[in-house]
């Protein structure tokens, strides 16, 4: 009779993200160390973040790549639509102050009186 004992093989991926800066990149990692298991160990280094994760099972092993990735992917959508929507603000800044230079939004009327003299006749 043989011992029919099967040990787990432990699986491990390393999946690492550069970024074009460590503000962008330590953003990223706490956005999405909530959905990290305890499999996983994330770690911020300059612009990169590296994220170990272990697993008894191939199958996990890719399940929860899977997750990270698309943890990733939202998580750089977002800062990505608040860096457009930032850009673009400043760039309405920019216009608006250029339009206060250039002209006005109360526009003259022909019957308009604020700019005539007026004199007391009622000596």
């Amino acid at each position: 009779m043989t011992d029919a004992t099967h040990s787990a093989v432990a699986t491990s991926a390393t999946v690492t993200t550069a970024y074009a800066t460590p503000t962008r990149a330590g953003r990223v990692a706490r956005a999405v160390a909530p959905d990290n298991t305890a499999s996983m160990t994330t770690q911020v280094e300059s612009a990169t973040v590296t994220t170990e994760i272990d697993r008894d099972t191939t199958g996990g092993l890719q399940s929860t790549v899977d997750d990270y990735v698309v943890n990733l992917s939202v998580a750089e959508g977002v800062f990505d639509a608040i860096d457009t929507a930032a850009d673009a603000a400043a760039v309405d800044v920019v216009d608006d102050a250029a339009d206060a230079d250039t002209e006005s939004d109360i526009a003259p009327t022909e019957d308009s009186t604020a700019a005539e003299t007026t004199t007391d006749e009622t000596t």
